[in-house]
């Protein structure tokens, strides 16, 4: 009885709203934009969550990283032309890290420089990365071909290489690149091994990467990295760099390594060793030429970030779901004056006040869920061409699906619950005379 009676209302709901096709479609339109603009909205900002937060997680989220930055001008020292200056990361300080702190399970200390390596007739710009042979166990770099970097290859400064895979693409063209010799300043290395993972992906393109003298080497300078034995690069190399400025000559520089990463035992040690980490630089590092990041601290900074994000953008698109829930409110109590006879009929006929409200409400969900389901499609394909010709990635979760879908079904329900009770209240005799 009670399937019959709801099956017969929904059909005449669906009978009422077909005989005004246009206006109920242009109604429906309210809730059809409102809901595939909160999917679109919440698509696109949880895939720029989610890219933020996979290049953070490359850096690890058990590691600090140490970076040597170039220190503020001593005012006493203006004026003054400075021969030699030495600041920035010392091999000392990755010995203090690993026998002062207990937390600490691996120090990888790094030396960056930009160079150009040559093969045969290519030349092209790379990062020359001088690290130590256990470097792949705290990044994502990952050894597609050939070997890492051994041992025995620092023990005897061996000159060999691992190429990423930018380079190899860059330099060597259509040959093997293992077993080929490189040359990167005056000396040649033997690459033995390509690497899957290029050098920015492991560096995070938000962490602002160094040359030899700690500044800040321009984006897109080089095209990957050549990893190299940090012994090697230090009897090679060396420690000094002349940087020329304009009006003052040239200035010498000495700066032991770029970089040092550590990696602690467990997630939960991670700010405690920081901490650690900073006393200890601070006891022995006059100067401010040093950068602490860490990647744990990015990433809950990106999620509170997203969460911001997410309350905007969704307050946004409910408004033009709030709007069109207005509107479905006009036209329905426009329907309720045009149908005032109608109802008087049916009361007269013996229908009680919750039918006629049952009646209304039916056909504002009939026109809020059809706006919500064809909102769903709608606002599932949005992303889809944001993807594609935008380049930005998003992501459309079942979450985001399910809340639009709810929103717009509780908009029906809020905003047509006046005019059906307006409805059910009427004078049956009043409406009968109503012409």
């Amino acid at each position: 009885m009670v399937f019959f009676r709801l099956k017969r209302t929904v059909k005449l709901g669906v009978k009422s709203l077909w005989m005004h096709r246009l206006r109920s479609t242009l109604t429906a339109l309210g809730i059809i934009f409102g809901v595939s603009s909160v999917i679109a909205m919440l698509a696109i900002g949880e895939g720029a969550s989610r890219d933020a937060q996979e290049k953070i997680a490359q850096l690890g989220s058990k590691n600090i990283i140490i970076k040597t930055a170039e220190p503020p001008e001593d005012q006493s020292a203006v004026g003054q032309q400075q021969t030699l200056r030495e600041y920035g990361l010392t091999y000392a300080d990755a010995e203090r890290f690993q026998n002062g702190i207990p937390d600490v399970q691996v120090i990888v200390p790094n030396r960056r420089i930009s160079q150009q390596a040559l093969y045969r007739n290519h030349r092209v710009a790379i990062e020359v990365i001088g690290t130590v042979p256990w470097y792949p166990e705290i990044s994502n770099t990952r050894v597609k071909f050939g070997r890492f970097l051994g041992s025995t290859d620092m023990h005897y400064k061996q000159g060999v290489c691992v190429v990423d895979e930018r380079v190899v693409k860059e330099l060597f063209a259509f040959d093997d690149p293992l077993g080929q010799d490189v040359k990167i300043a005056s000396d040649y290395y033997r690459v033995v091994g390509v690497a899957a993972e290029a050098i920015q992906a492991k560096g995070g393109e938000n962490l602002e990467a160094k040359d030899a003298t700690g500044a800040e080497k321009a984006a897109g300078a080089n095209v990957g990295g050549i990893y190299v034995p940090l012994t090697t690069v230090k009897e090679r190399f060396g420690e000094m760099s002349l940087q020329i400025t304009a009006g003052s000559g040239g200035t010498l520089e000495r700066i032991e390594l770029q970089e040092i990463i550590v990696q602690v035992r467990s997630i939960n040690m991670v700010l405690g060793t920081r901490r650690s980490i900073e006393t200890l630089l601070s006891r022995f590092h006059k100067k401010n030429d040093y950068e602490i990041v860490v990647p744990l601290e990015l990433m809950r900074q990106a999620r509170d970030f997203q969460r911001i994000f997410t309350i905007v953008l969704g307050s946004i698109a409910a408004i033009s779901l709030l709007v069109g829930g207005i509107g479905i409110m006009n036209i329905m109590m426009a329907t309720v004056s045009e149908r005032t006879r109608e109802i008087g009929i049916r009361r007269a006929l013996g229908a009680k006040k919750r039918d006629i409200i049952f009646q209304f409400l039916s056909e504002t969900l009939l026109l809020t869920l059809s706006g919500g389901v064809l909102g769903i499609a709608l606002g599932s394909a949005v992303p889809l061409l944001v993807t594609h010709f935008g380049q930005m990635r998003t992501v459309i979760t079942t979450s985001s699906l399910l809340l639009a879908f709810g929103i717009s079904a509780a908009v029906g329900i809020t905003f047509g619950l006046y005019p059906a009770y307006r409805a059910a209240n009427m004078d049956p005799i009043e409406s009968l005379r109503h012409e």
